[in-house]
């Protein structure tokens, strides 16, 4: 949690959350990402200042376990003096110990949003998905909870300007943002309708941008003319020449010598592999997208 201090922003881990949108297709299936197409809704997890702090706590962590689908988890709410934003006891279940920074007892309107972190890793603990490490598991998180309908709380915390800040989760803004457009692309969902902080809807914006240049990479058709120069240069040098920085895509010769281009699926980011012979259809085995191409 950054409470008053710098704020990271960028794509460091671009990376990491683009595993995470695979692994979560892998892990759970397509037709299971798509009994998530609406997400929390402000008003199930409105806080309200002369609300009790226990019982609305208690009251919105119901609100995202129903979301999650996790009927016979119960989260035990409390708070206390800490670093981080909020912490859970991740045991056996059904019962679930959360612990709150002291902080969200007068910032009662990002208490949604903290919950929604943490009731995200109770709901990837049970699917036992996890990433190696820390940082990536809690990129993994940021991004599951994003991806699933409950992270445009998260970003919606972040608040900056001169004289204070504040940003929840390991993500950066932009970040969040490009998450929460490749779930708006999958859904025709518009969350920056709900945002309350304008620099939240900035990092939205920003993530789209990226998400939609994910859309316009060769070898699909939608590829710009430079890309799509550059995708010819590399084709013709493809036996001679390794692979150019910063491009995504990649030739190999199949078992017959003939050549063939891998790239990643613009949705789900899972690796397709298609002949190179001019125009294509490919589908994405993993999350059924359907891509123009040309080869």
């Amino acid at each position: 949690m950054a409470n008053d201090g710098p704020v990271e922003h960028g794509y460091p881990h671009l990376e990491t959350v683009r595993a995470a949108i695979t692994a979560l297709y892998k892990r759970l299936s397509y037709d299971t990402i798509q009994t998530f197409p609406t997400s929390v809704l402000p008003a199930d997890v409105a806080f309200c200042d002369t609300d009790d702090l226990y019982l609305g706590a208690q009251r919105v962590a119901h609100e995202l376990v129903r979301h999650y689908r996790l009927p016979d988890a119960r989260l035990i709410v409390s708070f206390r003096e800490m670093r981080h934003a909020a912490n859970v006891e991740l045991a056996a279940g059904p019962e679930y110990f959360v612990e709150l920074n002291d902080r969200f007892r007068t910032h009662r309107r990002d208490i949604g949003a903290a919950l929604a972190h943490e009731v995200a890793h109770v709901y990837l603990h049970r699917l036992d998905l996890s990433f190696p490490g820390v940082r990536d598991n809690e990129i993994l998180t940021d991004t599951a909870t994003t991806y699933l309908g409950a992270g445009w709380l998260l970003l919606d915390a972040y608040r900056e300007d001169r004289a204070s800040s504040q940003k929840l989760g390991y993500l950066t803004p932009e970040e969040f943002g490009y998450v929460l457009a490749k779930r708006a692309l999958v859904f025709g969902e518009d969350p920056s309708v709900w945002f309350t902080s304008p620099q939240a809807y900035t990092a939205y914006v920003k993530g789209m941008e990226l998400a939609r240049r994910d859309e316009q990479q060769p070898p699909l058709t939608a590829a710009g003319w430079a890309g799509r120069r550059r995708y010819a240069h590399d084709r013709r040098h493809a036996q001679a020449a390794p692979p150019q920085p910063g491009v995504r895509y990649s030739f190999t010769p199949d078992g017959g010598g003939r050549l063939r281009v891998s790239f990643p699926c613009p949705t789900c980011h899972q690796r397709i592999r298609v002949p190179v012979r001019g125009r294509v259809r490919a589908r994405c085995a993993l999350c059924r997208s359907v891509l123009e191409c040309d080869t």
